[in-house]
């Protein structure tokens, strides 16, 4: 796939803009979950992954092509969620918590076909504490819990993104994870 990539960025450089729409396509879904796990907001995670693409675009002429295209792309989605957390101002959203439903937002309490909905409940209840012990953590922290569990990269790929060395991230990772359990307590 990162051959296809490469022939796409390629195509783009010499003036091809219709072979960004393939880029796009192929990471959009990804790119949005890295902004939404790092932002807790999906209008938020839809802007940020919005720009990120922008700049990838804008900025094609920078890409590296001995470096995985994907990492360069986590990179700038990445920093562009650390640079809103940064300057967060509290907004409202129409799917913003619905008052007097513990937490629920409209689009939460639609039911799941196949689960119960004490099942539904519970585990939703259960991905909504863990999002918000994760929204607790420390950027540096929550960047790296994020890229390794919620986006499943390697160490290597961490390190390439945020440029750091791979000890750097082994550590983030290890007081992230331990944080992790603090404020998850006993579950």
């Amino acid at each position: 796939m990162e051959t296809f990539i490469k022939q796409r960025i390629k195509a783009i450089k010499k003036g091809d803009q219709n072979a960004f729409a393939d880029i796009v396509e192929f990471y959009k879904d990804k790119i949005y979950q890295l902004c939404y796990r790092m932002l807790g907001n999906r209008h938020e995670a839809e802007d940020v992954a919005q720009e990120a693409f922008i700049r990838a675009y804008v900025n094609i002429h920078t890409y590296d092509s001995t470096m995985k295209f994907s990492s360069w792309l986590y990179r700038i989605a990445t920093n562009l969620s650390i640079d809103r957390i940064r300057k967060k101002k509290p907004d409202v959203y129409l799917d913003a918590e619905v008052t007097g439903t513990d937490g629920l937002t409209m689009y939460s309490q639609l039911a799941d076909e196949g689960t119960s909905p004490e099942d539904a409940l519970e585990s939703l209840e259960l991905q909504k504490t863990v999002q918000e012990a994760i929204l607790k953590l420390p950027e540096k922290y929550r960047t790296v819990i994020v890229l390794k569990y919620i986006d499943e990269l390697s160490l290597q790929e961490i390190s390439e993104i945020l440029d750091l060395p791979i000890g750097t991230v082994k550590t983030r990772i290890h007081r992230g994870r331990e944080a992790l359990r603090k404020y998850l307590g006993d579950l």
